[in-house]
């Protein structure tokens, strides 16, 4: 063998083993993704075609050259079509099914003419020797179908990598990234291809086997550093950046495979180099999120950052592969801020009196007994005043119905004014209102319902051009509640308070009466 041979060898030898690998590692990870097959295929072609070449430089006649280049065409008349089919794939589009006539129909029909070319001399005019050679070198000259072949090669090769640039502005770094690759592999054997067609390769070599190994680094680059195939194809990515839900992919060991930028927004700390991390890492800082994930709640999620709140449903998709194993999760973040928002406002409406947008006698008892039954763990004294207007009937008969809920309105207004931040009032029925105060004694509901007395009865209303005068009695009761202890309930409270107001009305009314007075005198 020539030495001048050797490196030329051993590079295509090493392009083919290359190429073998790829296939191999292709079969068993990744011929069930997009592409995959394809690409699987096409490296296998790749090694066949190489392998062949391989024997052809090691040839000593021409008839063993001929038999090898008949050969070569075996894998190099489809190995383009694979390309183009795995890039399509890849992509996402689709050939119309008249189109594989002519992806398959051209080559079998190129190695027709290859095998029959000393017939015709359709492909190859002529097949010789190169003079002057260290060593057995074709020399061919393309006939009519050569060029053809050509044209059809090359033009496969462009369209696959017009089709690949062509969205690479459409997705995110990591598939930027394959694609590129994958371009770039494809530009590999276009550039041997030209220095072998245009005479200025060493010895008259084909170029385009030893570029072929180039162009499979890139592949194989993109295969182990950047995961090409086993992710979702581009027009999956498309639709996987417009869904309105947030989409969190982790893989079996509940790493972070991939995700959306509604995620990114939900959870900040979505980084792309957080890609391969585990959630609990990324979510390290957010321990409520963290724990409605790793218990897998499918439940609300009150979403709040600077100074935005939204609402969010969990849910949870198992991911298995096709030997129904178990082989990742997908979170999904829906958004029902709407029909959250929409709840709050019916609770509230359920909870609030219609008329003078105070609760209502069932929430109103409702929210105090929670409120007391959290005070009872420490142990607080607490205070209940009820009051009404006085002689309302007779501003109703007088004045008309709509002239006394104004003045129910008005009065709410002064004794809402009087309240403090933690106290309730709730309508009790007609014109009887409750007040609770967590954490006051005696002496704050005396203050708070003297306070209220005087405005209602200071500040006149002006209803259809009559002023009229209104005043109101009050009752009160408190007590101390503590976890444990013998305490009366609320609803004793409350009797307490409303036999203390029956007492200021029984004895003149505009007053305030405590229940603790009357014990007294009793």
């Amino acid at each position: 063998m020539a030495k001048e041979l050797v490196f030329y060898i051993v590079v295509d030898i090493f392009g083919a083993l290359l190429s073998l690998f790829l296939g191999i590692y292709a079969v068993l990870k990744i011929r069930n993704t997009p592409g995959g097959k394809h690409y699987i295929i096409a490296t296998l072609l790749s090694s066949l075609f190489t392998l062949f070449y391989v024997f052809e430089l090691t040839s000593s006649s021409l008839e063993e050259i001929k038999m090898w280049i008949r050969m070569e065409y075996l894998p190099l008349s489809f190995l383009p079509v694979f390309i183009l089919l795995m890039c399509f794939e890849f992509v996402g589009a689709k050939i119309k099914t008249g189109f594989y006539y002519v992806l398959f129909g051209l080559p079998m029909l190129t190695i027709f003419l290859q095998f029959t070319n000393d017939y015709h001399h359709i492909y190859y005019t002529s097949m010789k020797l190169k003079e002057n050679s260290p060593f057995p070198v074709a020399d061919l000259t393309g006939g009519p179908w050569f060029y053809i072949h050509s044209i059809f090669l090359y033009a496969c090769v462009v369209i696959s990598i017009v089709i690949l640039l062509k969205h690479v502005k459409m997705v995110h770094f990591k598939f930027k990234m394959q694609l590129i690759l994958m371009s770039l592999g494809l530009f590999a054997p276009i550039i041997g291809s030209i220095f072998y067609l245009s005479g200025t390769s060493p010895y008259s070599i084909d170029t385009g086997p030893i570029s072929m190994s180039l162009s499979f680094l890139f592949h194989g680059a993109a295969l182990f550093s950047f995961r090409m195939f086993n992710v979702a194809p581009i027009f999956r990515d498309i639709v996987f950046e417009s869904m309105k839900e947030g989409v969190i992919v982790l893989n079996e060991e509940r790493k972070v495979v991939d995700y959306n930028h509604v995620a990114k927004k939900i959870v900040p700390t979505l980084k792309s180099k957080m890609i391969g991390y585990r959630l609990d890492e990324i979510l390290e800082k957010n321990s409520l999120l963290l724990e409605i994930i790793q218990q897998e709640k499918e439940q609300d999620y009150k979403w709040s950052i600077d100074q935005k709140t939204g609402h969010y449903h969990i849910s949870y998709s198992p991911v298995y592969n096709k030997m129904d194993k178990l082989i990742g999760k997908v979170i999904t973040f829906s958004d029902v801020t709407e029909r959250v928002e929409m709840q709050e406002k019916l609770q509230k409406l359920a909870s609030i009196d219609g008329l003078t947008q105070v609760y209502n006698r069932t929430f109103f008892l409702k929210e105090t007994e929670r409120l007391i039954e959290s005070l009872s763990i420490e142990g607080a004294e607490i205070a209940c005043i009820m009051f009404d207007i006085d002689h309302f009937k007779q501003i109703n008969d007088t004045h008309g119905h709509e002239a006394g809920d104004t003045i129910l309105k008005h009065v709410v207004n002064m004794a809402q004014s009087s309240l403090n931040e933690e106290d309730l009032i709730g309508r009790f029925g007609g014109e009887e209102f409750i007040i609770f105060m967590p954490n006051s004694s005696l002496q704050d509901a005396y203050k708070l319902a003297e306070e209220t007395r005087k405005k209602i009865f200071e500040s006149n209303k002006l209803v259809n051009g009559k002023k009229i005068t209104v005043t109101s009695s009050f009752g009160i009761s408190n007590t101390i509640t503590k976890f444990g202890k013998n305490r009366p309930s609320f609803e004793e409270l409350m009797n307490q308070a409303d036999q203390a107001l029956y007492t200021a009305k029984r004895t003149g009314r505009n007053c305030v009466c405590l229940f603790a007075d009357m014990l007294q005198k009793t």
